[in-house]
């Protein structure tokens, strides 16, 4: 874990001291927008139009705020499109990089080693951590945006034009609803488990810990009464929730200590994940084993001798009874 101090990396962890204990994540410094027209979005400069053969998307598999992205790539059919980079598992000294390892796709675009190495091509002086998702410009040769909330947006509509694909996660009937529910989840459950796995005081961690099973609390009350976030059809709430749910009681309940319940004790949320996770072509962005050895083999902090435990046993293609909320 580290971050980079004008163009320079260095191998830092998170300092919490200035925020008592409380991990604060960084806001994204690179927010620019594909567009259909290359017309600015909302946040950024214009110039990124939707075009074939332009873009490369950098991803961890591991990594909850890259899932996002790839089921949207996934179900709007924009592997093509969006041919992509897959750092290594281990995050280590030198952050995300490249070397060998299980399901590592390397940088056929800049050829770099170290994730870092990319953002000061963008950049040579970029100061600030080194985050994936991202998306790459092969024209202009920069990051298009590195915010995974944005990107998924953008995806949503950005290439239709190309693809035909018109599967719409962001209907604008549901728009205010879904943000009022990002604005729930984001904080709580989305940063919330890092929150308290990353806290380095008491205070903090029961903070962030009795907010996250506040927050999941509530959603599992909303969820026994419909089918997903919004009622009947699956948006963009859905997807972002559902990162952190299919990490939870693999990664989350033990290594960031956000045990007073795990998924599989809500009568909702348990079938939820499962519907979702059944849902065509979301399966195979999922692997559980291997979110386990990047979140247990990276972060000495928390878990010094890197040990990863043989369990837990999750059946997320078990059946359930969720089509009854439709």
């Amino acid at each position: 874990m580290g971050l980079m101090v004008d163009g320079r990396w260095q191998d830092v962890w998170y300092d919490t001291k200035a925020s008592q204990g409380r991990f604060v994540r960084t806001e994204a410094q690179f927010r620019n927008w594909i567009t259909p027209d290359g017309r600015a979005g909302p946040t950024g400069e214009g110039g990124f139009p939707a075009e074939r053969g332009r873009y490369h998307l950098y991803v961890s598999l591991a990594c909850p705020w890259a899932h996002r992205v790839l089921i949207y790539r996934k179900l709007k059919g924009l592997e093509e499109l969006l041919p992509l980079s897959a750092v290594n598992l281990y995050m280590g000294a030198e952050g995300w990089t490249f070397e060998p390892g299980p399901s590592v796709i390397p940088d056929t675009v800049n050829h770099a080693k170290r994730l870092y190495e990319v953002y000061t091509i963008a950049d040579p002086r970029y100061s600030g951590r080194v985050t994936i998702p991202f998306i790459w410009d092969k024209e202009r040769r920069t990051i298009v945006s590195n915010e995974s909330a944005d990107i998924v947006r953008m995806l949503n509509d950005a290439f239709d034009g190309i693809t035909g694909n018109r599967l719409d996660f962001y209907p604008a009937e549901h728009r205010k609803e879904i943000d009022e529910l990002n604005a729930l989840i984001y904080p709580n459950v989305n940063n919330g488990v890092y929150r308290a796995g990353f806290a380095t005081t008491q205070e903090a961690y029961a903070e962030a810990a009795t907010a996250l099973f506040a927050a999941l609390d509530e959603l599992d009350a909303r969820l026994a009464t419909q089918r997903y976030l919004t009622g009947p059809r699956v948006t963009e709430a859905d997807w972002r929730f559902f990162t952190t749910l299919a990490r939870f009681d693999a990664v989350y309940f033990g290594h960031f200590k956000c045990n007073r319940r795990r998924i599989v004790d809500y009568p909702s949320l348990w079938g939820y994940v499962r519907d979702l996770y059944q849902t065509p072509g979301v399966a195979e962005t999922v692997n559980i084993e291997y979110y386990k050895r990047h979140y247990y083999g990276s972060h000495k902090t928390i878990n010094p001798y890197l040990i990863v435990p043989i369990g837990p046993e999750i059946d997320f293609a078990k059946p359930h009874d969720r089509a009854r909320l439709s």
